[in-house]
């Protein structure tokens, strides 16, 4: 089934990345982490659906997303770059793999990050963040996402990498067996997992390596 939403509010988050917020279906629910297929409500768009992550928390009485334009794809991903408020878009139910089992380490690379925002916005409206940790991967200072609010929820828990840019700020590189023993990667701590397929096989190898089971980690591809 499918539900109609219209577009509420559009704002830019990064250069390249949109907030979405939108109207919610009646008795719409879903779980912090999921995510559903989204497709514009427009002649040529409305059967190409792509899958976004719902970053607004369960019990809000409107739905957010944060989705990453990528212009060259010339999909989706580009033509949300053209949305207004007012459009509308089509959503199906709610699905997704991604969910939280217990304090642990959050890994993301770039807009893999979007199953993280609303289980960590709700654990921290339950103060229930306690020393879940952020590891985040980026190339450049400027595709960081929600920066000041994970600075805020996480403090020095929150952990930013750049493959491209050196920062005093931020390490710089990528998240290698070395960097994960050195963010204080814990046996017995849930790791979840999000980001590009090449990029998640390397780091599940390395934590394998560093003797985390892969019944501790939680993972979703994007």
């Amino acid at each position: 089934m499918k539900h109609t939403i219209t577009i509420k509010t559009i704002e830019k988050l990064t250069h390249n990345v949109l907030r979405v917020e939108t109207e919610k279906p009646a008795n719409y629910n879903f779980k912090s982490g999921q995510a559903t297929s989204v497709a514009i409500n427009k002649e040529g768009w409305d059967n190409e659906t792509r899958s976004f992550t719902f970053t607004s928390l369960p019990n809000q009485e409107h739905l957010e997303f944060v989705i990453k334009a990528y212009p060259s794809h010339k999909g989706v991903t580009n033509e949300v770059l053209n949305l207004e408020v007012g459009d509308q878009l089509l959503i199906e139910h709610p699905r997704g793999t991604i969910n939280y089992k217990g304090e642990g380490v959050f890994i993301a690379g770039g807009a893999g990050v979007t199953p993280f925002i609303s289980i960590l916005r709700e654990l921290e409206s339950n103060n229930k963040i306690g020393n879940n940790k952020l590891i985040f991967a980026n190339k450049t200072t400027e595709d960081i996402i929600n920066k000041e609010e994970f600075k805020q929820m996480l403090g020095e828990n929150f952990i930013n990498i750049l493959s491209e840019e050196k920062s005093k700020e931020h390490f710089h590189g990528i998240i290698d067996k070395k960097f994960l023993e050195a963010s204080g990667i814990k046996k017995h701590e849930y790791i979840y997992l999000c980001g590009p397929k090449p990029m998640m096989s390397s780091i599940e190898e390395h934590l394998n390596k560093l003797g985390i089971n892969n019944d501790r980690i939680i993972k979703e591809e994007f």
